[in-house]
C-alpha cells in the first residue's frame, strides 16, 4: 500500500520539480508532510535599463502533498486548515504581488464519500486591497487509487489535471469536444 502511494509520490514529485522548489519530510504544525513544493515567478519589465523599473508581477504557489491508506472527512478537514494557515503565513501582499495558491495533493488508496464531497465543495479565496496587492486561492486534488479516480475543488482543477496527465493511461484521457469532432471526420 505505501510502496505503490510512494511510487507515485515520486513520479509526481518528478513532475512538479521542473518547475518548483521540492522539500521533502515536511512537518507542519505538527502534520508530517512527505514534500511540499514553492513556486516563484517574478517578471518585470524595464524602462532603457535593469534600475529602471516600469512594473513587476510576482506569482506564489505553496504545494503540500499527503499520503494515506484510507482518507475520511475529519483527516481531510485538518489537513486543509493546516496548510491553509502555514501558506497565509507565507503571502506577503505587495503592489507587485498578483497571487498567491496554496494547493494540497493528497494520494489515498481510498477516500470516503463524505471526504469526496468535501473536497468539492472546499472554496477559499482572499483578496488584497481590493486585489491591487493580489489575492490568495485554496487549490486541493485528490487521488484514490483504488478506483484511479480523480477529485478537486473548483479552483484545483490545474493541480487535478496534473495528476492525471501523470496517473491516467493515454485511452483513459478526456477528450476536449474538439478532438472528438476531428476523430469522427477521419
Amino acid at each position: 500500500m505505501k510502496s505503490s502511494l510512494q511510487e507515485k509520490l515520486s513520479k509526481l514529485l518528478n513532475a512538479y520539480s521542473h518547475l518548483y522548489d521540492i522539500e521533502r519530510d515536511v512537518m507542519v504544525e505538527g502534520q508530517f508532510f512527505p514534500a511540499a513544493a514553492t513556486y516563484y515567478l517574478r517578471d518585470e519589465n524595464y524602462l532603457i535599463s535593469r534600475r529602471h523599473v516600469l512594473s513587476a508581477v510576482e506569482q506564489h504557489e505553496y504545494v503540500h502533498f499527503h499520503l494515506t491508506g484510507h482518507l475520511d472527512a475529519r483527516e481531510l478537514q485538518s489537513l486543509i486548515d493546516i496548510t491553509r494557515r502555514d501558506g497565509l503565513k507565507r503571502v506577503q501582499p505587495s503592489k507587485e504581488h498578483m497571487f498567491s495558491y496554496i494547493t494540497l495533493i493528497v494520494l489515498a488508496d481510498t477516500i470516503d464519500p463524505e471526504a469526496v464531497r468535501l473536497i468539492r465543495k472546499t472554496r477559499f479565496r482572499k483578496n488584497y486591497l481590493l486585489t491591487l496587492h493580489g489575492w490568495t486561492e485554496y487549490h486541493l486534488a485528490a487521488l484514490e487509487t483504488s478506483s484511479n479516480r480523480f477529485y478537486s475543488n473548483p479552483a484545483g482543477r490545474g493541480a487535478r489535471k496534473i495528476l492525471e496527465s501523470n496517473f491516467l493511461s493515454r485511452d483513459r484521457r478526456i477528450k476536449s469536444p474538439v478532438h472528438k469532432k476531428n476523430e469522427r471526420s477521419n
